[in-house]
Parts: structure tokens; sequence; C-alpha cells
């Protein structure tokens, strides 16, 4: 366990370095503009976002950095979670790359007007805060739908899960829809919309797991109603 918590650490460190040196350089080239400031702020706000949960996970919390560093594979994942994931994680890059090139290389996307794109970056502190917070207050916040029994996993109630049942799909979403509107991408946009109704999905389909398979947290449904939007859902 101990060899496989350093291994976890050390394949953090080099990716978290990887990402910080590359990831503006790939917006800034994709949108053709080294001097585009949105694009220089998302890069930003994204390498924030990454250190700031790659530091904690690596500092306070090992054992969810090992949870969150396995590959898809064949313990309890939920089988249709596993196809999931695929179809997320191929739409997240392609999400990346389109944004850029529709918002300032081509120019698909109409321009969009200053206060549309202060709310876009507006939007960015929240979600930040909820990606954030939703790792630290959560040591059972698997990128997979499984129950963690080898941890001994329990229902979370504090903190943010005390406001909605789903933080980090609405730390996610806010970003979706948040970073789009500030870049000024319609593709983007749609594309963001798109991953918030398979998040829905997914959360209908992890409930459903943890109610018939995690104690208490049928129980917990009825403390916090609302699922991913306060109030509404």
């Amino acid at each position: 366990m101990t060899n496989e918590k350093s291994t976890s650490t050390v394949s953090l460190i080099l990716f978290t370095i990887i990402v910080c040196l590359l990831f503006p350089a790939f917006i800034l080239f994709l949108a053709g503009d080294w001097f585009w400031i949105e694009g220089w702020i998302f890069s930003i706000w994204f390498l924030v976002m990454l250190l700031s949960i790659s530091i904690y996970l690596a500092l306070k919390d090992p054992a969810l950095l090992a949870e969150r560093s396995k590959l898809p594979s064949d313990d309890n994942q939920k089988k249709w979670d596993k196809y999931f994931l695929i179809l997320v994680y191929g739409l997240f890059i392609l999400w990346l790359i389109l944004m850029p090139l529709d918002a300032k290389r081509f120019g698909w996307s109409p321009a969009f007007p200053l206060w549309l794109k202060v709310i876009g970056g507006l939007a960015l502190l929240p979600s930040l805060f909820l990606l954030y917070r939703s790792i630290a207050q959560n040591t059972f916040a698997s990128t997979k739908v499984r129950i963690q029994t080898e941890r001994k996993q329990h229902v979370i109630s504090t903190g943010v899960y005390g406001f909605v049942r789903h933080p980090m799909y609405l730390g996610n979403s806010l970003l979706c829809v948040g970073a789009p509107l500030m870049l000024g991408s319609m593709y983007g946009l749609l594309l963001g919309v798109i991953a918030i109704f398979l998040m829905v999905g997914r959360i209908i389909g992890e409930e459903k797991m943890l109610i018939n398979e995690l104690e208490g947290y049928e129980d917990y449904t009825k403390k916090v109603k609302c699922r991913l939007i306060p109030f509404v859902w």
C-alpha cells in the first residue's frame, strides 16, 4: 500500500509539472494569439485548480490520491461507468481543443459582449471553490462509480455536501458554462451543456448504486434534498 501511494504521488508530481508547462502553450497555440487575455485567464484558472487539488492530495490525503490515480479496471466499478468515463474524457479533450479554435483562431462564434464574458469568468470562482472543497471534504471522492469497501466508505454530509449532494458535479457544471462564456465560444458552450446532461445521467446512476449499496445514503438524501442545483434539483 505504501509503495502504491508513493508511486501515485510521484506520478501526480510529474503529471502536474508537465501540465503546468504545456497547458497554457496548448491553449494559446490553438488560439493563434500568445497575448489572448481570456486564454491566459482560463489557463491560470486551470493551473490553480490543478495545483491546489494536487498539493492537497499529495500532502493530506494520499489514500484518495491513490484511488483517483487508478485506471479503469475489473474492480467493483460499475460496468456502464467505464464507458461513460471514456466518453467524458474524449468530450473534455474535444472541448479544450474546440474553444480556442472557435473563439480566437477562426472566429466561428459571434463576438460575445464584455458583460457576458465577465459573467463567465465570475462563474469560474465558485467552480474552483466547489471542486477543491469537494476533494478536501470527501476522502471517498473517487473518479469511478463504485463503493470503496476496502476503504470503509461512509456517507459524507458536511461542508459542501450539506449544500448539494454532488458539489463536484456542480463545480464542473459551472466550469462547463463559465469557461466558454468567458472565452467567447458558442460551440464550447454547446459541448458544455451536453456534458452537463451527461453528468445528470451519471448522477442518477450513481445515486441508484449509493442508495442500494451504501448504508445511510438514503437518509442523507432526505436531509440534503437537491442533487445538483440548489433549490431546483
